[in-house]
């Protein structure tokens, strides 16, 4: 992660978590008048111990201060009291949802939901070798263990619509599987899709499409949050110079794309 920083902050500042924190802080100024959400990975600041988790605390507190919603992405995926102590974690470090592994059933998400925070559900995720899992069809009727998973969703999510009609209860589902995508929509109608893999990974603002709400007039009604991490953060434009200037013009690139597909659906 380090050597990827821009020249510039890694000049200014030679300690590692240091560099990260600064260049955290410097991509949310960036891109703040371009996206609505950031989604800061948490392994990337834990590596570093406690100094990486006080970094990632500034980061989420910065975002806040900027008016972004913050995602954790931890997949957590424990149950009873240690995820009631993820939980605490997340929202002590000014997270508004996570992600979280729902592996071992319904006691994993809950922990969460009372602790006030949105969840995202792993059910289709972008990574390629995912199919060895998620794509495995189940002995009982077409279904697929990914199907299966967006059941569970939906059904841990039907109480909790909010005015808009849309679940806090949420799915991760790649663009990168944008096939499964429309399977997806109508298994979980009233979830927000937390959509990985725009960008370096292959996927596309059309792969989105199929993923959107029915109904979709508008960001706020599509049910998605698409997000892009290394084509916005480490775009070919912020070689040179004023690095910030390219990941702020890789940002309105990025929103610009999605704008096309929620004008077009």
């Amino acid at each position: 992660m380090l050597e990827r920083l821009p020249e510039a902050v890694r000049a200014e500042h030679w300690e590692p978590v240091r560099a990260i924190e600064a260049f955290c802080r410097g991509v949310i100024d960036a891109i703040a008048d371009h996206v609505t959400v950031v989604k800061p990975q948490s392994a990337c600041f834990e590596r570093y111990g406690s100094a990486g988790v006080r970094a990632l605390e500034h980061t989420c507190e910065h975002a806040k201060a900027k008016g972004l919603v913050v995602i954790l992405d931890a997949k957590r995926g424990d149950i009873g009291v240690s995820a009631q102590h993820y939980a605490a974690a997340a929202a002590h470090l000014g997270a508004d949802a996570i992600t979280v592994n729902a592996y071992l059933g319904p006691s994993t998400v809950e922990p969460y939901l009372d602790a006030k925070l949105g969840v995202f559900v792993l059910v289709r995720t972008s990574n390629p070798d995912s199919d060895v899992v998620q794509s495995v069809p189940l002995a009982a009727g077409d279904a697929t263990v990914a199907g299966m998973m967006a059941g569970h969703v939906r059904t841990l999510g039907a109480s909790r619509l909010g005015r808009c009609g849309l679940s806090d209860v949420g799915a991760v589902v790649g663009a990168t599987k944008a096939s499964d995508g429309r399977a997806l929509r109508e298994a979980m109608p009233d979830q927000v899709f937390l959509i990985p893999g725009y960008g370096a990974q292959g996927g596309s603002a059309d792969d989105v499409r199929a993923m959107l709400r029915a109904g979709t007039t508008s960001a706020g009604s599509s049910g998605v949050v698409v997000t892009a991490s290394r084509s916005v953060l480490y775009p070919a434009a912020a070689g040179a110079g004023d690095w910030q200037a390219g990941v702020a013009g890789a940002a309105a690139e990025f929103a610009a794309d999605l704008r096309g597909v929620l004008t077009s659906a």
